[in-house]
């Protein structure tokens, strides 16, 4: 890694697993929109060839030496941007589903809001196209369970386009969920007394491949994200949210 740092620098971050046909379009969009931000694509252990599609796009890569899963893989970047010191990381997910066009709303959102977190939403402007309908049952239901713990509404828990402040990636680089790490990631938060906000965002359908997000893996997602905000309640307790 040889990326360099200013004050108060933006990094974006992109992780992927086998992505080989979408990654170049992701990081050629990124670059489109913000030509001096380094980009940073965590490549999760790949099998096809990601990481050397990501290099040829102009991004730089971290690759993973094992599959950590998607908490495992954002972390490492949360990890790596706060070791070099940058202020800001927005994700944005590999397959190429999220507009780039919509990166400096969430930074501008991160840079005047006082947030520590800032959520790009699929369903303030919008009505989330391109969900699926088990994930839009899950949705619901997750919006229902965190409106008392976090003590605000959020409409897009699930969002992986999502911005942090160096206060976040302090934390976040010491802990962060392994595996569907949204939902938990804003109770993590909320037992920081930190606060997040959300802005539009656009949903697009995944440049190439399949979602592996199937219906049985559906239903494991919603009991095992449940069971790991539950634990983060009966571990540390509830603070009401603000």
């Amino acid at each position: 890694m040889t990326t360099a740092r200013a004050p108060g620098e933006l990094m974006i971050i992109i992780p992927a697993f086998n992505e080989e046909g979408a990654i170049a379009a992701v990081v050629s969009e990124v670059r489109a929109i913000l030509p001096a931000t380094p980009i940073l694509v965590i490549d999760d252990c790949s099998t096809d060839a990601t990481r050397d599609v990501a290099r040829l796009a102009g991004a730089e890569v971290l690759p993973l030496p094992h599959h950590l899963g998607l908490g495992g893989c954002v972390q490492a970047g949360y990890k790596l941007a706060f070791e070099i010191g940058f202020d800001y990381v927005i994700r944005v997910d590999g397959d190429g589903q999220h507009d780039p066009r919509d990166i400096p709303a969430v930074f501008d959102a991160l840079r005047t809001s006082r947030c520590q977190m800032v959520i790009g939403s699929r369903f303030l402007d919008g009505d989330g196209e391109y969900t699926s309908t088990i994930r839009m049952t899950g949705i619901r239901f997750f919006r229902l369970v965190l409106r008392p713990i976090l003590g605000q509404r959020v409409t897009d828990p699930t969002s992986g386009f999502v911005g942090v402040n160096r206060q976040a990636l302090e934390v976040f680089s010491r802990s962060f969920p392994l595996e569907y790490p949204e939902i938990e990631a804003l109770v993590v938060l909320q037992r920081r007394a930190f606060r997040f906000v959300e802005v539009p965002c656009h949903a697009r359908k995944r440049k190439a491949g399949r979602s592996t997000i199937t219906t049985l893996k559906s239903i494991y997602y919603i009991v095992h994200v449940l069971l790991g905000v539950l634990v983060n309640i009966l571990k540390f307790g509830h603070r009401p949210g603000r």
